[in-house]
């Protein structure tokens, strides 16, 4: 398995968000390409950003900051957040960077996604934001009144390789990765399911990779000292 130490981009700054509320942010770094370096350093491969400003509004504001860090980090990042358009995944490749996710797009347009798959492969991943089982959009602000398996079956069938899960329950809120929902995504489907959302501990993370999750995604645990990175990128691994 993988694990994915993740920044999170708001005003050029890395932050996380309480549960999606962006009235309720933490900044914990100024300089988000200092922080990528520190994730290499504990020998992190892979690193997941969120532009999330992008996310709620459209449109890239962070793109010379990502480009800047998928070019100098030594990592494989993907990115998600306002990708909208085929013109904004096209500069994010050509940028260096590995794998662009999307979220809205991918709600409001199926035939879009499944285009874009069969042009870009395994570099297209979708975002499944789920509240309540129900697939939310638009940075978390909205709700678009499609189930959230109903949805990751329509994504399976029309060749996206990997989704990106995350319990908007969970998320920041230091509670613990939702095992049963993932036990039951990878039991249903055949993609790379990467979990995201309370990852918060060593446990978490060797019991998602014992239920079989290509990757997990780890962020306010990592900030608030929770878990050792260096041990979580050894653990997933293991």
């Amino acid at each position: 398995m993988i694990l994915l130490p993740a920044i999170d981009l708001y005003e050029q700054k890395a932050v996380r968000l309480y549960q999606g509320d962006y009235e309720k942010r933490t900044v914990y770094s100024e300089n988000p390409a200092e922080l990528a370096e520190v994730f290499r350093r504990a020998g992190a491969e892979f690193l997941h950003l969120v532009d999330l400003e992008g996310a709620k509004s459209g449109g890239t504001p962070h793109f010379d900051l990502v480009a800047g860090i998928a070019r100098t980090s030594g990592l494989h990042v993907e990115i998600g957040g306002g990708i909208r358009n085929e013109q904004t995944i096209q500069r994010y490749l050509d940028a260096g960077v590995s794998r662009v996710i999307l979220g809205t797009a991918a709600a409001n347009n199926l035939a879009f996604v499944e285009e874009m798959v069969r042009t870009y492969g395994s570099a297209i991943a979708v975002g499944v934001d789920l509240r309540d089982g129900m697939v939310a959009v638009k940075g978390w602000t909205e709700t678009s009144g499609l189930g959230g398996l109903e949805f990751c079956g329509s994504l399976q069938s029309i060749g996206v390789e990997t989704v990106i899960c995350t319990d908007i329950a969970r998320d920041g809120a230091m509670a613990g990765a939702n095992r049963a929902l993932y036990r039951e995504l990878t039991g249903s489907f055949s993609v790379d399911f990467i979990a995201s959302g309370g990852v918060n501990s060593l446990e978490d993370i060797r019991a998602l990779r014992k239920l079989g999750l290509y990757g997990a995604i780890v962020g306010k645990a990592y900030y608030t000292g929770a878990i050792d990175l260096a041990a979580a990128v050894r653990e997933a691994k293991a």
